[in-house]
């Protein structure tokens, strides 16, 4: 057999596993199931920024002190209270 005519056998088997490799992973993809986006959500929530009544500094909610009806970085600056505007 020439030379010509194995390697362009060989170059229709590479195709023909390129495209089994393709359908497998489209077949896969298709049938894994979606994330939630629910989860998503609530690590958005819980990661939201909140700013401290007293000294202006930004921290994660999760982090922070509410006290009448104020949000505080610290224990400190919930009983000191809100800081007087200027």
């Amino acid at each position: 057999m020439p030379l010509a005519i194995i390697i362009a056998r060989m170059g229709k088997l590479l195709v023909l596993i390129l495209l089994v490799m393709v359908a497998l992973w489209l077949v896969r993809r298709a049938l894994r199931e979606p994330a939630a986006p629910s989860g998503r959500q609530s690590a958005a929530a819980r990661d939201e920024l909140v700013r401290c009544a007293h000294c202006g500094l930004l921290l994660p909610r999760a982090e922070a002190r509410q006290s009448t009806g104020a949000i505080y970085c610290s224990e400190e600056h919930a009983r000191l209270g809100p800081e007087p505007r200027r």
